[in-house]
């Protein structure tokens, strides 16, 4: 069975790339405008891993990594979870750390524009990482 993977970014163009290069690959994708319909298709899909924005509207990115930290989310609290965003990750992290006084805990970093093969090679990793089928 092919891993599920949740994309959750609020450019349609960014989601329907990543959609077409992931399904292309065999894996099976679900989509999410922004945090809060991501937090949904967690409840409902249980991907294997998420790929998550950071800078959307209504919940972010950052408001998605705190909610997952909550003892309630424990149950995909191992989800690996990669950051695709255009904002740098040291001032990613420095804001995160800011606001939740937290670190950002996060499995995996990579800066838009994004590169197909960069993304796919972290996807593998990651889900290889986790003993999930690829």
């Amino acid at each position: 069975m092919a891993a599920k993977i949740l994309v959750v970014d609020d450019d349609p163009d960014i989601r329907d790339v990543l959609e077409e290069l992931l399904v292309g690959e065999g894996f099976e994708v679900v989509t999410a405008n922004d945090g809060v319909q991501g937090l949904d298709a967690i409840k409902k899909e249980d991907p294997d891993m998420m790929i998550l924005d950071l800078l959307m509207p209504v919940l972010d990115g950052f408001g998605v990594c705190k909610q997952l930290s909550d003892p309630r989310w424990s149950k995909w609290k191992d989800m690996p979870v990669l950051i695709l965003t255009s904002v740098r990750e040291e001032v990613s992290q420095r804001r995160y750390e800011l606001e939740t006084g937290l670190s950002l805990d996060v499995d995996d970093y990579v800066e838009k524009p994004i590169d197909p093969d960069v993304v796919l090679e972290r996807v593998r990793n990651l889900l290889a990482r986790r003993d999930i089928d690829i």
